[in-house]
């Protein structure tokens, strides 16, 4: 083989490779740089439940990555309303997929607690983090 072709070679094998071993690596690339948040596949089962879950655990994490203002009113509201906004969408999915009495009710309860909550941080954030 010319040295030309040889190089050539080498080359194309040596860029498929960080693409062939990442594609069989078993985490999750973390998209939140992006602007978006991309859910592992959840750990143990695939089902929609579980699913839902990972997908609702994915954006709440990727939302309380805050950049911090160094005023703790500020960063503990910004940070809660998207830790509220998780467990609301973790609620949902009990709703969706529950069947035990008492935790539909709970989750029912964290919904009408929280998302008023939600909306007085946001007030509060609108007054006060300029």
């Amino acid at each position: 083989m010319h040295n030309t072709a040889k190089f050539l070679a080498a080359a194309m094998i040596a860029a498929a490779l960080p693409h062939a071993a990442f594609a069989q690596q078993d985490t999750a690339v973390d998209h939140s740089a992006m602007g978006h948040a991309m859910p592992a596949a959840p750990k143990g089962d695939q089902g929609p439940s579980s699913m839902a879950f990972a997908e609702a655990n994915a954006a709440m994490h990727a939302d309380m990555d805050i950049e911090f203002s160094g005023n703790a009113d500020i960063d503990f509201a910004r940070g809660m309303i998207a830790h509220h906004e998780g467990a609301i969408a973790m609620a949902e999915v009990v709703l969706e997929y529950g069947s035990v009495p008492e935790l539909r009710a709970l989750a029912e309860e964290i919904i009408a607690a929280q998302g008023p909550e939600i909306e007085q941080m946001r007030a509060w954030l609108e007054k006060n983090a300029r």
